[in-house]
């Protein structure tokens, strides 16, 4: 019988290697992190009937494909098909992965963090301190760019102006005792349309807020929030303004 431990080490090969020695493996920096309901099933499936299957991993080892699978065959002490692709690295991985279970902005975020990208790992502090989801993040820090989450799959995306960001952020947060949606991502959109407008006033329109608390409500696109918001900001004004245009 032959023994798995002792096969050498390829470098470049197309063939199908056998082996369980798990330690000459290892993670792909900026692959996307493990998902514990996957490793759980792919457990269950693996313990009741072991089918044959390959992992792809590059000259220096590390998994291009199949890390969950990795992982369950190195608990159970399975033996480990693999193949060797010369020059595979995080492109393909993410390609690969486009084609089975397909990447999110958490999987590309903690990728390209795990790369070292600053724009990523500030972005990423950004979310967390103000809870917004990705797309109203890309907004605020991209300069709401059309093209913002195509450039962060492919770990291009750039934060405009930090400063600036955090600080329509810390603004948007001041609606929420009167608006409990204030974190949807259309009424983000709106209020940034808002802030570019020389006759909006926000101090203006926190004191309308204050005065009607429920007058703001779910809208279902950017121009319904911006006819509401004008009707609340002319709220008992002599002089209206038109904020829609």
């Amino acid at each position: 019988m032959k023994n798995l431990f002792s096969e050498p080490l390829a470098k470049v090969s197309s063939q199908v290697h056998t082996t369980t020695d798990y330690f000459m493996f290892k993670p792909l920096d900026g692959n996307r992190q493990k998902n514990a309901l996957h490793l759980k099933r792919l457990k269950n499936s693996m313990m009741e009937n072991y089918l044959f299957t390959i992992i792809t991993v590059n000259e220096a080892y590390e998994i291009i494909d199949g890390q969950h699978r990795f992982e369950i065959i190195k608990e159970l002490g399975l033996p480990l098909n693999y193949v060797i692709c010369n020059g595979y690295g995080l492109p393909e991985v993410q390609r690969l992965n486009a084609n089975s279970k397909t990447w999110t902005a958490d999987d590309f975020l903690e990728a390209y963090c795990d790369l070292g990208k600053t724009d990523y790992i500030n972005y990423r502090q950004f979310k967390e301190d103000y809870g917004l989801d990705h797309k109203s993040c890309m907004a605020l820090l991209d300069h709401d760019n059309g093209a913002a989450y195509k450039q962060f799959a492919n770990g291009n995306f750039k934060i405009f102006d930090l400063s600036e960001a955090k600080r329509k952020a810390e603004l948007i947060n001041l609606i929420r005792p009167f608006y409990s949606g204030y974190k949807r991502t259309i009424f983000v959109r709106c209020m940034l349309q808002l802030f570019n407008k020389p006759q909006f006033s926000f101090t203006e329109f926190i004191q309308k807020l204050s005065i009607q608390p429920s007058a703001l409500q779910d809208c279902t696109n950017v121009s319904q929030y911006l006819s509401l918001i004008e009707e609340i900001y002319n709220y008992k004004r002599r002089e209206k303004v038109n904020l829609r245009y």
